[in-house]
């Protein structure tokens, strides 16, 4: 390879790329230069020809054009390229070479594409030679001002209505500066947050240009920092259909573009810069970003759906195929298809893709949408012997590093949570942690013993036998999620409101809600208020500390609403978008969540790396005895601190309607602080180390539905 600086400007968007350095190839035969090379895949700018290279993976495909566009003229090409397949086709990869003579100043692209070729192994095809098709590797897409959905769903062409890549010739330089790439071990705490609701709210006090963007997300690190997470995991960003009225983003049309109405400005260089400044400033604060993914499924649906991209490139590769002519495509997703991720074109895809948001937009990690999907072939059957797409991404030296995170189950029943899910080492969202969670604060009995199971890091689904030797910090625990009601919610609804979603008001998931004696907020009376802001605290405290890496989402820790819809994937508008100003008005439970972070930090012997095992003793209340008996709601125990100076902690929780006394059963001298009782009121719901209440003796009195939590310091213990 030969390294050479360029010494010149984009010509498109005028940005200094002098300090870019790129590996220029040795020149190879003459044929490339005329025929193209097929890889790598998508469009190349390659300075020392000033020429673009073009590749496609479209092997079923007849015949192959590449159309080039103006930014004036978008109907009609302003150069196209017919492939040759004898000289621009090499196996099932189209290629070619444009000089830059020849491209002019076209500024955007896509492809026809005609099939299936003669003697094409499946018949299963969608060909449309009308279809002005997007590239899958496109980094950046252009939406035409006639851009319509309903043309790529329709017979006939959709020239000057779809969506075509950006010729990104400047490949928009970046500097990262001294960025520090991060990775969070026992104080790890995940805020999962969508881009768009996070600011979009004009209470947000954002720039009201950034509203709604990634720069607006830049605005509000210092609320982050205050709160104290460490990690955000942002709902989809890659570009998806901006009129397929799916506000969660869910609908994927590309996976290496990011999202275009999530950039302040639309210039692809643009585009890429503030997803990159998001990145380096938050990386700055110390949090980590963590991606949310979805490569089950892509926006184009089912048969009625649009042909974009997939579907008219080479159905029978991107696709899973149902048994039934009447709906050809598997729906595994819930969504009206199903990628094959055991092809090796699509699992190539997604693990480029991956490589590059992991390498060239720095991103930390991926927490992937259905992930019980990669178990399925090609017929849709479940293969546990050996899923290749988790071993290839397993495999990839450029994915060594990065945190992965499953949501182990898929649209069509299968549930793969803990030992079963074949990714053996990645972490996974715990749906039976929720549950169990949701039950108990609600006061559900019979719960003891999976309360202790969660509580200890879900052992059950992830067994530390040195057979598997799987750890506690794979359990993402959580007790509420984008996808159903907020934590506030949970406690304010007995029913689901989702009228405002129209006819299609699918249900979210199985919840186990109680509005604690009135149904929403109109005119609730004072004693409903309060115990509500008392089972958000309780959910709080326990979630912080369980073993496990604890996640909520945004909003939470000031008591978001959604007027009780608990599926609002179409509402972009304000019952998703966050409402800052319930941060001032419940500012009692920002404090309890901040300060409840600070004391899981505080003490890492609950977010160690390996189970708890001879660390912690199990007690009832007045008896030593754990209750297990089908009526009890209380529980406590004594964890020991990892570490000579580290404090221990007791715990008493009550979730019934009674006071209790808990005896403290703790060996060794009774020197206790109280740290936490969430039955009080601010500031003494939960003190700072310097202002903890000593317990005069070995009994404490735990108000009904609370939570209580003692702190004995280090030298003072004896295990």
């Amino acid at each position: 390879m030969i390294q050479e600086t360029i010494q010149s400007h984009c010509r498109h968007c005028g940005t200094d790329v002098s300090s870019v350095t790129q590996h220029r190839p040795t020149l190879g035969p003459n044929w490339e230069r005329a025929d193209g090379t097929p890889r790598p895949l998508g469009v190349t700018w390659l300075e020392h020809e000033q020429s673009y290279n073009f590749a496609l993976h479209a092997g079923n495909a007849r015949s192959v054009t590449l159309l080039m566009y103006l930014k004036d003229e978008l109907r009609v090409p302003w150069h196209s390229v017919a492939l040759d397949p004898l000289r621009n086709k090499s196996g099932p990869i189209w290629h070619c070479r444009v000089p830059i003579a020849e491209a002019g100043d076209a500024e955007y692209y896509a492809y026809q594409v005609d099939g299936p070729v003669e003697g094409a192994a499946l018949p299963w095809h969608a060909f449309d030679p009308e279809k002005v098709l997007l590239d899958p590797y496109s980094r950046s897409i252009y939406f035409p001002d006639c851009f319509n959905r309903e043309a790529a769903r329709s017979p006939g062409s959709n020239a000057g209505r779809a969506p075509l890549g950006r010729l990104d010739v400047c490949r928009c330089p970046f500097d990262w500066g001294d960025e520090q790439r991060i990775r969070h071990g026992s104080d790890l705490v995940i805020y999962e947050m969508h881009v768009r609701g996070f600011t979009r709210h004009p209470s947000s006090n954002v720039e009201a240009s950034n509203r709604g963007t990634f720069a607006g997300v830049v605005e509000k690190i210092p609320y982050l920092k205050e709160l104290g997470v460490t990690a955000v995991e942002l709902m989809p960003v890659f570009q998806f259909d901006p009129e397929d009225n799916n506000y969660w983003g869910y609908m994927p049309l590309n996976f290496f573009s990011p999202h275009h109405a999530y950039s302040a400005h639309q210039s692809s260089c643009a585009q890429h810069s503030q997803f990159r400044e998001m990145v380096r400033e938050l990386h700055a604060a110390g949090i980590e970003v963590i991606l949310d993914v979805v490569y089950n499924h892509t926006c184009e649906g089912d048969q009625q759906g649009p042909t974009y991209c997939y579907r008219g490139i080479d159905n029978d590769v991107y696709y899973v195929a149902s048994d039934d002519p009447a709906s050809p495509y598997a729906n595994f997703s819930g969504t009206g298809n199903t990628l094959d991720t055991s092809h090796p074109t699509v699992r190539s895809l997604i693990v480029d893709s991956l490589r590059y948001w992991a390498k060239e937009m720095h991103v930390d990690g991926f927490r992937f949408d259905l992930a019980s999907v990669f178990s399925r072939d090609s017929e849709g059957n479940v293969n546990l012997q050996q899923p290749p797409l988790f071993d290839q991404i397993a495999s990839d030296p450029d994915l060594a590093n990065v945190r992965l995170i499953a949501e182990p189950w898929d649209a069509a029943g299968l549930y793969q949570l803990g030992s079963s899910f074949p990714g053996q080492t990645w972490m996974q969202w715990n749906g039976r942690y929720r549950d169990t969670l949701q039950r108990f604060v609600r006061g559900d009995v019979g719960m003891v013993p999976d309360l202790m199971t969660r509580l200890y890091g879900s052992s059950d689904l992830f067994p530390d036998h040195p057979s598997q030797s799987f750890r506690p910090f794979q359990s993402i625990n959580f007790i509420a999620s984008h996808d159903g009601s907020t934590i506030y919610d949970l406690i304010s609804y007995n029913e689901k409101h989702n009228e405002a979603n129209g006819e299609d008001n699918r249900d979210g998931p199985t919840e186990f809600r109680c509005n604690n004696g009135w149904e929403g907020d109109t005119e609730a009376p004072q004693e409903v208020l309060d115990l509500r802001k008392r089972q958000v605290k309780n959910f709080c405290c326990l979630l912080m500390l369980s073993a496990g890496t604890p996640m909520f989402r945004m909003g939470d820790e000031f008591m978001q609403t959604q007027g009780g819809n608990n599926n609002p994937y179409n509402q972009d508008n304000e019952i998703s978008w966050l409402d800052w100003s319930r941060l001032e008005a419940n500012q009692e439970v920002f404090r309890f969540f901040k300060n409840m972070i600070a004391f899981r930090k505080a003490h890492p012997t609950i977010g160690r790396s390996t189970f708890w095992r001879d660390d912690i003793r199990w007690f009832g209340a007045e008896s030593p005895e754990v209750d297990m008996s089908f009526e009890s709601q209380i529980l406590a125990y004594h964890l020991f601190g990892s570490s000579a100076s580290e404090a221990d902690i007791y715990v008493m929780i009550n979730a019934s309607t009674r006071q209790l006394v808990f005896g403290i059963h703790a060996d060794g001298p009774n020197i206790w602080m109280r740290a936490i009782d969430t039955s009080l009121s601010s500031p003494l719901d939960i003190a700072g180390r310097e202002s903890q209440v000593a317990i005069e003796n070995s009994r404490y009195h735990v108000n009904p539905r609370s939570v209580a939590v003692l702190t004995r310091s280090s030298g003072t213990s004896t295990s």
